[in-house]
């Protein structure tokens, strides 16, 4: 019964650490986003930084990326930025690798 036990901790313990790892790589990646939107929109360095935290909790509006993406697409396209959604996306999926790149770096 003690294996049973053993093995049943380390699953749970397993899910916590795969779910607080996904939640780092995303919030990395939403600052990663938000500093590449920031540069597009040519912001200020302090209005970069505050950006990006902005964009890090956009993503608590919802589940999914979808509420980012459209904070990020209605931003750029307010500020004259000539792109898609499709655009938008294709960096999401880039700084995504970067954040999880950099996470990995770090450990």
């Amino acid at each position: 019964m003690t294996d049973f036990n053993d093995r049943e901790r380390a699953e749970e313990a397993k899910f916590a650490m795969d779910e607080e790892t996904a939640f780092r790589v995303a919030a990395r990646r939403n600052r990663l986003l938000g500093e590449w939107a920031a540069a597009r929109m040519d912001l200020s360095e302090a209005e970069t930084q505050a950006y990006a935290k902005a964009v890090v909790q956009a993503d608590f509006e919802e589940a999914g990326d979808e509420d980012v993406i459209r904070k990020l697409l209605g931003d750029l396209t307010s500020a004259g930025v000539d792109i898609d959604e499709a655009g938008v996306r294709a960096a999401l999926e880039e700084k995504a690798v970067e954040a999880r790149r950099q996470l990995m770096s770090e450990s």
